[in-house]
């Protein structure tokens, strides 16, 4: 049986690690679209992150890899190897993720609703810092961006995204998000 949400993170963590790999030397230090911060940063936050809230959540620790500054795509691959494993894995998909600042979803649930989004719009932060392809999954802007209008007060309220940014009413989808976010497209 397929479990769809362990496919969903499979491809956009995947889709990010193309990414890492595809940047260059001094890329990484091109300034990212995240204030304050350069493209090897897109990459420590999430290498970094990731792990804490699962380990909040569930209490189950995920595999340490290489430092970031060392080797970026293996520091990254550590931790999104540890997850797609527990959403492979039916007796870990159903784990109840216990979280004091997101409270109890199922665990895959959580890791589509905060870690997959999270992956989805820091692989364009990381493309546009990189000079990369930024063309993200259509399927996952189009969830992610039907769902975040509910969250939007509390989006800002976070100071995580900047306010939103116009675009022309043609604009795509991806645009919109992007600018929804507060990230110039």
């Amino acid at each position: 049986m397929t479990n769809e949400n362990a496919d969903r993170y499979r491809r956009v963590a995947s889709a990010f690690a193309r990414r890492i790999s595809d940047v260059d030397g001094d890329a990484w230090l091109r300034p990212a679209p995240c204030e304050g911060w350069v493209a090897l940063d897109v990459v420590r936050h999430l290498v970094e992150w990731v792990p804490h809230f699962v380990a909040d959540g569930t209490g189950i620790v995920l595999p340490v890899g290489p430092g970031i500054d060392t080797d970026p795509v293996a520091a990254w691959l550590s931790v999104s190897d540890g997850i797609q494993s527990l959403l492979d894995d039916p007796d870990h998909a159903d784990l109840i993720f216990d979280h004091p600042m997101v409270g109890r979803h199922r665990f895959d649930e959580a890791v589509m609703r905060f870690i997959l989004t999270d992956v989805l719009i820091h692989t364009w932060d990381l493309a546009r810092a990189a000079g990369l392809d930024e063309v993200l999954e259509p399927a996952e802007v189009a969830r992610m961006f039907d769902g975040i209008h509910d969250v939007d007060a509390m989006l800002r309220e976070s100071g995580h995204y900047g306010p939103k940014i116009d675009v022309s009413a043609d604009a795509d989808e991806q645009t919109r998000l992007i600018a929804f976010l507060g990230r110039r497209p």
